[in-house]
């Protein structure tokens, strides 16, 4: 039986293509938004987050997103280096740096010819965040791309044993490192919580409670700017050295992300590194949206 691509309805169309890597979602904006102004990407962050934050809405909230979900919308960025620039979007407003977006945007990149034509073994493609340019690399052979790694923008250990006073566990030492936007860590021994086997909704409970004291997150994959963020702190610590590969694995997906640092530089005041994260992103569909105006629902909610 034919069906038509959408039944007849009033109001605005988005269609979107949805990824994940290691299990963390990325909607990448196709076509349906209005023009996106500004004259650098922050311009245009801006913009977004002033004009057009019912649309963010649209997209991460219920029922057509949820409480995890992450977006990716392509701006032309001011860089001429810049192959692509992005702005990241997710339930709470827009973030500086996505690591799994930008695993994902490099196979994406490819396959949608939004790059020159691709070269085996290996494409790089130059993506402009708001962090900074960062240069993907996505495997390419038989007209297929697979894995992506990327160089971080310069990443840095910003304070470490830092004692924060937590809500229903007392006092706590994290470290806090960044790698594209800031993370506190803390071992989930501190919690008596291990992250391979304990229940995810204690981890999730542990992390929220560090999260409303130093702003950090729990994800379902390792997340690429988080990795960097850890390979930084590693590397600081002493406890890694310069092209020593680190694999970390999420304990809800079980999902790996290796990371390396592979260049000293700095950051301001900051010694920093350049770190190189790899992982596999993985189409899980396309669909087109729509925004009828009698719907009462249509600006979207989100259940926490």
């Amino acid at each position: 039986m034919a069906f038509p691509s959408l039944p007849p309805h009033c109001g605005s169309v988005i269609s979107v293509v949805d990824m994940h890597t290691g299990g963390e979602p990325l909607r990448i904006i196709l076509n349906g938004f209005p023009e996106i102004q500004g004259n650098t990407i922050l311009a245009k962050r801006r913009y977004m987050k002033e004009h057009l934050d019912h649309l963010r809405k649209l997209l991460m909230f219920e029922p057509r997103g949820h409480k995890d979900m992450y977006g990716a919308l392509l701006v032309p960025s001011e860089l001429a280096e810049a192959d692509i620039g992005v702005l990241f979007l997710h339930n709470e407003g827009y973030s500086t740096m996505c690591g799994h977006a930008v695993i994902a945007l490099g196979r994406f990149a490819v396959d949608y010819g939004l790059v020159k034509e691709p070269t085996s073994p290996e494409m790089q493609i130059n993506i402009h965040c708001p962090c900074g340019l960062v240069k993907a690399f996505t495997e390419y052979s038989n007209g297929k791309t697979g894995a992506v790694r990327f160089h971080s923008v310069p990443a840095f250990a910003f304070a470490t044993d830092i004692c924060v006073s937590v809500a229903g566990y007392g006092s706590v030492t994290v470290d806090i490192s960044y790698g594209g936007a800031l993370y506190a860590f803390v071992s989930a021994s501190k919690f008596g919580l291990d992250v391979n086997n304990s229940k995810t909704q204690d981890l999730v409970d542990a992390a929220t409670a560090v999260s409303k004291a130093v702003k950090s997150q729990v994800d379902r994959s390792p997340t690429g700017s988080g990795v960097t963020a850890r390979v930084a702190l590693q590397y600081h610590k002493g406890l890694i050295g310069l092209n020593q590969t680190r694999s970390f694995q999420s304990g809800v997906t079980r999902s790996v992300f290796t990371g390396r640092a592979i260049e000293e530089t700095t950051c301001g005041v900051f010694k920093a590194v350049v770190v190189e994260v790899k992982g596999h992103a993985h189409y899980s569909g396309v669909a087109t949206f729509t925004q009828e105006s009698d719907d009462a629902l249509s600006g979207g909610f989100l259940l926490r």
